[in-house]
């Protein structure tokens, strides 16, 4: 599977990115993926691989570039309920800083690279996100509604919030179909009910949906919240997403 280190000129300096995508000399629709709040390590890496393989091209940018490439800070081989404390204390200086206008700006910028690049697709593409990058997915795609054909958002953070643009506020500027896969107590009922009706307001395919038994970050291996059962049942709904927005499966 082809790789590449990238770099992705943005309003605010160069964002690193990893892309994968296959390598049969095609374009293939884009996919634009973020990473949750551990940021880009191998396990990204290796699920952009993954989600390659089925025929798209998978751009995997680093979220913190502001603050220095990917690995931002050292992480362990291994996030367990022990060191993840000390972990998110390192990384929410961060966090803190990637205000959402901020992100709005560097999604112009990936959107404009990924489609611009030679083996990715020029139509509609995906955004889908893990955890924070889940609002990102989101967020993205509600600022470019005719760019974006797909959402898919894995053990989301809180997409229903009492802040101005709180996530769920932005639906209305959705066209993308959607899929939520969440972890128990991601949500609460009330808020997955207040999405939901949003969503219904708008139109749009949607699915929320809870994989049961799971804790919030079921998709990463390199957690103690990895759940294999769950990982599955996510590959088999986002590809389906993107095989009914973009063509492929």
């Amino acid at each position: 599977m082809p790789t590449k280190t990238l770099r992705i000129s943005t309003t605010d300096g160069e964002a690193d990115a990893f892309a994968a995508f296959p390598g049969d000399g095609e374009r293939h629709p884009g996919v634009l993926m973020y990473a949750d709040a551990f940021g880009v390590r191998p396990v990204l890496r290796e699920m952009a691989r993954e989600l390659a393989g089925h025929g798209y091209y998978v751009l995997l940018p680093n979220l913190y570039y502001r603050h220095g490439p990917a690995p931002v800070i050292d992480l362990p081989e291994y996030i367990d309920e022990e060191n993840r404390p000390a972990v998110f204390e390192r990384l929410m200086p961060f966090i803190e800083a990637h205000t959402t206008e901020r992100a709005l700006r560097d999604a112009d910028a990936y959107l404009g690279f990924l489609t611009a690049q030679p083996e990715a697709g020029a139509g509609r593409v995906a955004t889908i996100g893990y955890c924070m990058g889940a609002g990102l997915a989101m967020r993205t795609a509600a600022a470019h509604p005719g760019r974006v054909a797909a959402i898919a958002g894995f053990h989301p953070s809180p997409l229903v919030t009492d802040a101005p643009d709180s996530p769920h506020r932005l639906v209305s500027e959705l066209t993308a179909e959607v899929h939520l896969g969440l972890a128990e107590g991601d949500m609460s009922p009330e808020a997955i009910g207040e999405l939901e009706q949003a969503l219904d307001a708008v139109g749009v395919g949607h699915s929320c949906e809870i994989y049961p038994g799971t804790v919030h970050g079921f998709t990463m291996s390199d957690t103690a919240a990895f759940d294999p059962a769950a990982v599955r049942r996510h590959w088999e709904r986002l590809l389906a997403l993107l095989g009914r927005t973009l063509g492929k499966s």
